[in-house]
């Protein structure tokens, strides 16, 4: 027996030129090739850009306008009558000054053209100086956005490191059944052998030797099917992964520890989970759009100073300027107000979710932690049930080389060991799906 404990210890021979990776090496490259990391990446690059463009609301808004202009005909236009507007004291006096010709121009209407064509320029500066708190908690939700992606960031990491680590302990799962194969595969050898000496001595009937034939056959089906679905689960990981090479080899410890020194205060650990920093901010947003609301509907008060040019007259003009404006809605808050209550509303609902949901984290967590401590149980189960199925075997092999047990009893003491190394090796690769549970449940 400790020939066959022996065997199943045994791995694959490989060739000495694989690539050998071990979990952490897995999961690095999964983070760095999946297409969800990098598109939370980018979304965090556009909140960031989205930041910066809010902090410019804080510096003046500088604008230009020039402008030129041709008329089919002068935007000023009248008629000036000046023998309307000369008193009679007035006239005797150009009488006698003027000339006839000149004193009779006087008394025609003359038509006067302005502003046909021209010119204008104008450079402005307006600075902000109250806004209703619009522009900085603008900036304050462009951040809370920030954060907020980060936070999607960091879930997609664990859910792109959850399916990496399945993915694995799936093929490491597939590659212990395998070593069991091979070692019951050398187990039935040795029975055959045993048999087909007894079968030509006439100590044991050939049927014996069928059976044992038999369940070689059926070992082999195993085998097949293992193969290709090892080859199956080596192609996923390798592309979720992001690796060209798909004869690597992995890596990995198979000691069970105590899964006690992981376990957390869930209290504690809920604030640092991403799903309740995500609550957390999601309050913090909609106070925030409520602020926002509020500030909408308050005057705000803005200075600033320009430079104009025109040539409007004929003439050059330049001139600079320094102005301040009040802007104060007043219809608006008819519907402001109705505005301000959903936000308000809003703000509420934000923050009995967070209460409701930090209720549910909890037990997610204390759901997680049985699960841990179910699967760690059933894993020192099936240890003891290797040893005492590996003794059952080696028991009905010498009741049948006694002659007092069937081969039928041998071949099935045979499947129970198999069966409760397979158990095993399930068990294994559930524990640890099972901690990576509860340390993602924990924010860890």
């Amino acid at each position: 027996m400790k020939k066959i404990l022996s065997l199943i210890a045994i791995g694959f021979t490989l060739s000495a030129s694989a690539q050998t990776y071990t979990l952490e090496q897995m999961i690095d490259s999964a983070l760095h090739n999946n297409i969800a990391i990098r598109s939370a990446k980018y979304n965090i690059e556009t909140a960031q850009q989205q930041r910066k463009e809010a902090f410019t609301k804080y510096f003046p808004n500088v604008s230009g306008v020039g402008l030129w202009f041709n008329a089919n005909q002068g935007m000023a236009q009248t008629t000036l009558n000046l023998s309307e507007s000369i008193s009679p004291e007035l006239g005797a006096a150009l009488a006698q000054s003027l000339p006839a010709e000149a004193l009779a121009a006087l008394g025609n209407p003359i038509s006067i053209s302005m502003m046909k064509n021209g010119t204008i320029g104008s450079l402005m500066a307006v600075q902000p100086v109250f806004a209703g708190g619009q522009i900085i908690n603008g900036n304050k939700l462009a951040k809370v956005g920030e954060d907020v992606s980060r936070l999607q960031l960091q879930l997609s990491e664990n859910e792109v490191e959850k399916t990496a680590e399945q993915y694995f302990w799936q093929l490491a799962s597939m590659q212990e059944k395998m070593k069991t194969i091979e070692a019951v595969d050398t187990l039935l050898a040795d029975i055959h052998k045993d048999v087909d000496v007894a079968v030509r001595a006439g100590l044991v009937m050939p049927n014996d030797l069928l059976q044992v034939q038999l369940r070689q056959n059926d070992l082999a089906s195993q085998r097949l099917k293992l193969q290709n679905g090892l080859s199956i689960v080596r192609l996923l990981l390798s592309q979720y992964c992001g690796l060209s090479d798909t004869t690597f080899v992995i890596s990995y410890q198979s000691d069970v520890t105590s899964p006690l020194m992981t376990k957390q205060d869930h209290r504690q650990a809920l604030l640092g989970t991403a799903e309740y920093q995500l609550l957390g901010k999601q309050v913090e947003a909609t106070n925030l759009q409520k602020k926002m609301a509020v500030g909408q509907h308050l005057p705000s008060v803005a200075v600033g100073a320009g430079y104009n040019y025109h040539n409007l007259l004929d003439n050059n003009t330049n001139f600079g300027m320094v102005f301040a404006t009040v802007s104060v809605p007043i219809s608006d808050w008819w519907g402001g107000s109705h505005a301000i209550k959903r936000r308000k509303i809003e703000h509420q609902k934000a923050v009995e979710q967070l209460e409701d949901h930090s209720q549910l984290l909890q037990i997610r967590m204390q759901n997680a932690w049985n699960g841990v401590e179910e699967s760690y149980q059933q894993l020192l189960l099936s240890q003891r049930s290797i040893e005492q199925a590996a003794e059952n075997l080696r028991l009905n092999r010498n009741y049948y080389k006694a002659g007092i047990s069937k081969m039928s009893d041998l071949l099935e003491a045979q499947m129970l060991y198999q069966q409760s190394c397979d158990k095993r090796t399930d068990a294994f690769a559930d524990y640890q799906n099972k901690l990576l549970e509860y340390r993602q449940a924990i924010g860890q």
